[in-house]
């Protein structure tokens, strides 16, 4: 490729990749960085404060019920852009990106495979930040223990996964060697993505997913799979938040500073 060509290149994507992070992912950092401000510049110190993942949106459970699910449905349409956006420059979500069903023995073993590698190590750091005053007390659930709060835990958790591994590693990774972007400053544009919108979380909660971001970004380049982290995120997520539920609070008292 001549360096005209990819210099179009560039003018033809990146003001794409501009416009699909902030309708996603981009939008989440910014106001993550505005929630971490407020937090900082509060009253009291940052462990002290929490950060509620899953929240009740209303106090009548059906009407909740109704928020839940439509929070989770639009979501999910950035995913269904940038698949479109893919689709049309003849890249096959499927067969390129590795985003569909044809190997599950493969995708499920590494998948469970990665989220043992990250997800003890993670609650370790967790832990260590929020002690260390780095990090907010983290609630994966806001949610009261109505009938419908375990199921939409779990979709809650798969919209997570799907949104974040198309979007921040399928997409932007391949929108961004499109644009003659060199790999090193590929992965780490994917890391500090993911890591900033956590930071309403914290900064330990941006160190860790940042590592975790280039941990995945490292697999795809690899394997060209984005199924695996699919499975590997929902199972970080899964646990975390139907864990949260279920589990009596006299178990979960490490992820409080007191």
């Amino acid at each position: 490729m001549t360096l005209e060509e990819q210099q179009a290149t560039r003018r033809t994507y990146l003001p794409e990749i501009v416009i699909v992070l902030l309708l996603s992912l981009g939008q989440s950092a910014i106001y993550a960085i505005v929630s971490l401000t407020a937090k900082l510049t509060a009253d009291k110190p940052l462990a002290q404060q929490t950060a509620t993942l899953n929240p009740t949106v209303s106090p009548r459970p059906y009407l909740d019920l109704t928020y839940q699910v439509l929070g989770i449905f639009f979501a999910l349409i950035p995913v269904v852009l940038v698949i479109y956006l893919l689709q049309r420059d003849n890249i096959r979500p499927g067969r390129d990106l590795g985003i569909d069903f044809r190997r599950p023995v493969h995708d499920l073993g590494w998948g469970v495979g990665l989220a043992a590698l990250i997800g003890i190590p993670g609650l370790l750091l967790v832990y260590t930040a929020l002690q260390l005053g780095l990090n907010a007390q983290i609630v994966p659930s806001g949610l009261q223990p109505y009938w419908w709060a375990v199921p939409v835990l779990v979709l809650a958790a798969l919209e997570n996964s799907i949104l974040e591994e198309v979007v921040v590693v399928g997409y932007l990774m391949t929108r961004l060697r499109q644009s003659g972007m060199t790999t090193f400053w590929i992965i780490v544009c994917s890391a500090v993505l993911r890591g900033s919108y956590h930071l309403y979380q914290g900064f330990g909660a941006f160190v860790g997913n940042a590592i975790m971001g280039v941990i995945f970004a490292l697999f795809f380049l690899k394997t060209k799979r984005v199924m695996p982290l699919i499975v590997a995120h929902s199972l970080l997520d899964i646990t975390a938040f139907v864990g949260y539920q279920l589990l009596p609070d006299s178990w979960l008292g490490w992820l409080t500073s007191e």
